[in-house]
């Protein structure tokens, strides 16, 4: 036992909200080399990123989702909660602690400063479902079911019209909430003929309103609120944020190492890294993903949105100044991270003229994660199951925006 769970398969469930928190367990994890498993099957430690506290709990204070997830973990298993990014390192120590003393005959949990871990053994495994997204490199992506979508086998097909007349099974299938490599909290309900997505609804997760501002918007949003905020500031967290965008897109599109490499020079720059280190990272880093043409030759055409159409929805950020299609975006949050990395260290103040963080406008009634997740429908109906993934990994909307609810008087506000 102890040789078996000595690097434990890890499930990450993130929160809307709990952007700060992820970064700590990833972060943490990277430097155990604990590997992040795709599915509940594969999983021996479920790490529950965010505040289990609030609406639409079950009976255990967590989502139905999350329920859903740890019912779906073969035993010997065990989960943690992070609420505090200070304390990822004590919740992993503590849930491997639990997994190699295999203390599994009795159902127990306890909390303990800001996390909360609990293991169980119950002979078997839970019904549960896998159902894998084929990457653009031939595998597979697994993924959970979306709430209480963890249930036995696949759902069961129905029949229509296809667009050219044809009578072909019609597939109603979940993506989300969690699965590696994926925007905390999004849903999406896709309707499969074959393998070409017909119909797909939005649905984030339910999560209660939050007045701390979403984490990859922070600078921006407390320079408009009248703080004092370095143009450096904002520029670290800009270079960090599309660094996390760009590490998800390269893990879509199965460039692994890649993005292990682009997750490190974000821990590095949310670390503090100077200006020069991280320009001498970043480099190597965007002149790598420029000369590929196997990624070029994956992404061109997939997910196209053109400006005027972007300005119509309402979309404000690099997605409005790509102009094009999922690796145009790639494109311009490459240029916006070489800018960036050489910028960190200016003093300056930040100029509030017009509020600006990585995904759009901030000073609008609608957060730009909103006209993302609006777009999505449009770009992705039509194309093949297999690329829906990465024109959602380039578009990246932070639905930790959705659920930030600003006081009174400030910039950004939104139903």
């Amino acid at each position: 036992m102890r040789a078996a769970v000595s690097r434990p398969g890890v499930l990450l469930a993130v929160y809307p909200g709990a952007t700060r928190q992820r970064l700590a367990v990833e972060a943490e994890l990277a430097r155990r080399g604990w590997p992040c498993v795709s599915g509940p099957a594969e999983a021996d430690l479920l790490v529950i990123a965010g505040d289990h506290e609030g609406e639409g709990r079950g009976e255990g204070g967590e989502s139905d989702w999350v329920a859903g997830l740890w019912q779906g973990i073969p035993a010997p298993k065990v989960r943690v909660w992070v609420t505090d990014p200070e304390r990822a390192a004590d919740a992993l120590d503590s849930g491997l602690a639990d997994l190699v003393r295999g203390e599994h005959e009795d159902d127990h949990a306890h909390e303990a400063h800001h996390e909360h871990h609990e293991h169980q053994q119950d002979g078997g495994t839970a019904p549960h479902s896998d159902h894998g997204g084929h990457d653009m490199h031939g595998g597979h992506h697994g993924h959970a079911g979306h709430a209480m979508g963890l249930v036995e086998g696949l759902p069961m097909a129905d029949r229509a019209d296809d667009r050219d007349g044809l009578r072909l099974d019609v597939l109603h299938v979940p993506l989300g909430p969690v699965l590696a490599d994926w925007p905390a909290g999004l849903i999406l309900h896709l309707t499969l003929q074959g393998d070409i997505v017909q119909e797909v609804t939005v649905e984030p997760v339910a999560t209660p309103p939050s007045p701390s501002p979403p984490f990859w918007d922070e600078p921006w949003l407390r320079a408009a609120s009248g703080e004092h905020i370095s143009r450096g500031d904002a520029a670290r967290r800009l270079c960090a944020a599309h660094l996390d965008s760009l590490g998800r897109f390269f893990a879509v599109a199965g460039w692994d190492d890649m993005a292990a490499r682009t997750r490190h020079v974000r821990d590095r720059a949310l670390a503090g890294a100077t200006a020069a280190e991280l320009t001498s990272l970043v480099r190597p880093l965007i002149r790598r993903a420029e000369r590929s043409r196997t990624l070029r030759w994956l992404t061109t055409g997939l997910g196209t949105l053109p400006a005027e159409q972007a300005r119509q929805r309402g979309v404000t950020g690099p997605a409005l100044v790509a102009d094009g299609d999922a690796y145009s975006r790639m494109l311009v949050w490459l240029e916006a991270v070489g800018r960036s990395a050489a910028t960190c260290d200016v003093t300056e103040a930040l100029d509030t003229a017009e509020v600006v963080g990585p995904r759009g406008r901030l000073d609008t009634p609608v957060p730009p994660s909103r006209a993302l997740l609006d777009s999505l429908p449009r770009l992705l109906e039509g194309t093949e199951f297999a690329c829906a993934r990465i024109i959602v990994a380039s578009l990246d909307p932070d639905l930790d925006e959705l659920t930030h609810v600003p006081a009174p008087g400030t910039v950004h506000s939104h139903g």
